[in-house]
This record gives C-alpha cells, structure tokens and sequence, in this order.
C-alpha cells in the first residue's frame, strides 16, 4: 500500500532522513519511533507533502505522492496530530465536515457522515453535533479529530503523536477506541510516536529510527523477542520479556482444565502480563479464566505463561 524507497531529507546541509526504504502493507498500523530529531515526524510529513523530499520515492496506492497535487494529495490522506486543530469558530459537526465539503459533497450526505462518524467514536451525534470545540475536553476534542480524518473515507491515515497530549487514563481509553474502530475499517495507518509502549500496543509493525536511518522494522514481538542490536534492545527497555506478555492474549493459552475453587478469576480478553500480575498479587500459581458473561471458560497456569516466552522467542 505504501512503499517507501531511498526516501531522503536534509536540513541545512544534516541528513534528518537518510536513504530510508521501507514497505507497508494495505491495512498495517506502522508505528515510526525513535528519539528525538530521529527523522520519524519528517518522514511522515512527507508522505503527505508537507515537507518535500530531497531524493526518494513514496509511493501510496500505486500513485506517487512526491509527482503529485500537494492539496489534492491532502484531501485523500487523513490526518491527526497531538494538538488536535480544530476551528474553533466551527461547530463539531463543521469540523467534521470540513474535507466531505472541499470535496464538494452534497448536504445530506455530509450530514449523514457526520452523524456517522460521530457515533464511531462514541460521541452521540444529537449531544455534540452542534458543540463547539471550547466545550469539549482534551479527550474529546482528539475523538473530532479522528472523525474528521477519517470523514471522506480516506485509505491512508498518519498519526502524529495523537494521543501525546493526554492524561493516561484518558489515553488508554482512546488507545482502545482507536484500535476498535480500526477492527472495523480497513485503513493503512501510519503513526508516529515516543512511547515504546504505546508502539507495542498500537503498532501490527514498528519502524526504530536513529539519526535518520532505519534500525528495525518488524513486528512487535519479533522486535521484542529478537532487538536488532544494542540501541533496539535498551531503547525497548529492560522489561522486554514483560512487553511480550502484554502481546499474547490469555485466550490463546488458556487450557480446558477445571481451576481450583479459590483461583482469582481473569478475562480471556485479558493479555498474559495482566494474569501473570493477578497470579502474582494472589501469590497463586493458577488462575479461572472467564468469558464475558462471567461463566467459567477453562484455567491458567503461571508454567503456561513461562512455557509461552520461550516458545515465542
């Protein structure tokens, strides 16, 4: 869906992005990290031509970006940044409709996806449809912003830092809400982050950049279970073995074993780092692994955990 090839950016005479080549898949979450001034902002910014490149290609869709339109190109690529930028002197719904409008779409239709998009991201279209933006908070204005990228239906979205700005409460829940509204879309997402752990949780592929160059593009898991060399594996934290755990879902490992009567119970949409904490506060080796209606669906094992690194390593 994107393929980026030989992509280079300089900045008085300093390579910010150098030689970078990478491919992502049509409907991947491609998470660009790294330190600060490591090129991953840059790189995003000239998919969409906001910055131009010096050299390289990027081609989106089998068009590429760098021959063509810049304001055409941006009307077809969403975008949300950490700072939202909404109107303020427009209403929700006008924000929303702001790109559906440049396109020329008809009222009713514009209203339509409006109403649409707002109920995506859980914000009920007669509540906040004629809100303005000074009446909502920092979660909710990023909920906007994501509706308003994702308004003409656009198959490419890039994320810059969205989420950087919020309380971590309020992040974890947009985090999930984001995930749940991708299982139902089918977008190519491109999002740029700082937070190792937010990569892990939000990325189906991460790309570790420093001094402009590509270290490691893999999956999380594989990145986590195999780092690249010394910078991956310190950049990825100490804790690495525990960022796995967070990857596997207890469902997967559960087995149809009846637990004890006294084991603590946990979700099998649970991850394997939430049991192995329930197993460890409950100083217990076994945990009841339940459905969502609260029936008992088979048992967990701190063995099966420890069993579950080594073979995904």
């Amino acid at each position: 869906m994107i393929s980026i090839r030989g992509l280079t950016k300089r900045f008085d005479g300093a390579a910010a992005v150098d030689a970078l080549s990478l491919e992502i898949g049509a409907g991947e979450i491609c998470v660009l990290i790294g330190p600060s001034g490591c090129g991953k902002t840059t790189t995003m910014r000239m998919i969409n031509r906001m910055i131009d490149a010096d050299a390289g290609s990027i081609v989106v869709g089998g068009r590429d970006v760098t021959r063509s339109d810049p304001v055409e190109l941006r009307r077809s690529i969403g975008y949300v940044i950490q700072q939202v930028g909404l109107f303020p002197h427009l209403t929700i719904a006008e924000n929303v409709a702001t790109v559906p409008q440049l396109l020329r779409w008809d009222a009713p239709r514009v209203a339509r996806r409006v109403d649409e998009l707002l109920a995506l991201v859980h914000m009920a279209p007669d509540v906040y449809r004629d809100r303005y933006p000074r009446e909502l908070s920092g979660g909710q204005k990023q909920r906007v912003g994501v509706a308003r990228a994702l308004a003409a239906d656009p198959p490419v979205m890039l994320m810059d830092e969205p989420f950087g700005a919020i309380d971590p409460i309020t992040r974890a829940s947009l985090q999930d809400e984001f995930l749940r509204i991708l299982r139902e879309l089918d977008k190519t997402i491109v999002f740029v982050t700082h937070d190792i752990d937010e990569a892990i949780r939000m990325g189906t592929r991460i790309a570790i950049m420093r001094a402009g160059k590509l270290v490691q593009y893999d999956t999380p898991q594989a990145i986590l279970a195999h780092p690249a060399d010394p910078f991956v594996e310190a950049f990825v934290g100490g804790d690495r073995a525990l960022k796995r755990l967070s990857l596997l879902p207890v469902d997967a490992f559960r087995a149809n074993a009846p637990p004890p009567a006294n084991a603590p119970r946990i979700a099998r949409t649970a991850n394997l780092r939430d049991a192995l904490s329930l197993m460890l506060s409950a100083e217990t080796d076994c945990a009841a692994v339940v459905a969502a209606d609260g029936t008992v669906a088979g048992s967990l094992t701190l063995a099966t955990i420890r069993e579950a690194l080594v073979v995904r390593a």
